[in-house]
């Protein structure tokens, strides 16, 4: 006997924008509402950083590692940013959809260009989250206090090359209330969820409801 079907296909939910617009914020706030959500951990040749876990908050692999991945069509999408590699490992992502389980993506447009583009590119939702203003994002780098001034720099430079791919995602959301931006994330996933696409056992409810005329007297 064939699986069942799930009530819906998995979602691939991407969120991107320049460090400092509220992405991870958001992303680790849309995991509280619904813990169904399998959050995408990256892979990376980065050191971990004090209090990080393996395998919880990235997956720490050295460079020969990364590259192996990659040449094996084992990683969904990678990038190389301010020094180290990053990437999504697709065999989870793969089970996590075909079950029906939707799939969060904290990356950057590179990483979400390259999954529109892959064969799960149909199951994509991409969200870009824009800041208020630049002064804005500069003071919230600041005092976030994760960088030192030059990393800060850094990452103020590459916003603008980030903000200039607004317009290649299916939604745009100006994070200006945190709240506020947060459910109109969540209106936009119910909407996603529902559309037909989405929703694999229709057309076998629709079969059923032919039959049934086909059996009126």
């Amino acid at each position: 006997m064939s699986p069942a079907k799930p009530e819906r296909r998995g979602l691939l939910i991407i969120l991107s924008s320049p460090s400092g617009a509220g992405k991870s914020t958001l992303a680790k706030r849309l995991m509280v509402w619904d813990d169904s959500l399998q959050f995408s951990v990256s892979a990376t040749t980065r050191a971990p950083r004090p209090g990080e876990i393996d395998g919880k908050d990235y997956l720490f692999v050295d460079e020969n590692g990364f590259r192996k991945w990659v040449a094996d069509g084992e990683m969904l999408e990678h990038a190389h940013v301010f020094g180290n590699f990053y990437g999504s490992p697709k065999p989870p992502v793969e089970q996590a959809i075909e079950s029906g389980r939707d799939v969060l993506f904290d990356i950057d447009w590179q990483g979400a260009q390259q999954i529109r583009n892959s064969a799960l590119g149909a199951y994509t939702l991409s969200i870009f989250i824009l800041p208020p203003s630049i002064a804005e994002l500069h003071r919230r780098l600041v005092n976030r206090g994760q960088d030192n001034a030059e990393t800060i720099a850094r990452r103020m430079q590459k916003s603008w090359d980030e903000i200039s791919h607004w317009d290649g995602y299916d939604y745009v959301l100006i994070n200006d209330d945190l709240d506020v931006t947060e459910d109109k994330l969540k209106t936009i996933i119910r909407a996603e969820r529902l559309k037909f696409a989405q929703q694999p056992r229709l057309s076998d409810h629709v079969r059923a409801l032919q039959s049934e005329f086909e059996d009126l007297p």
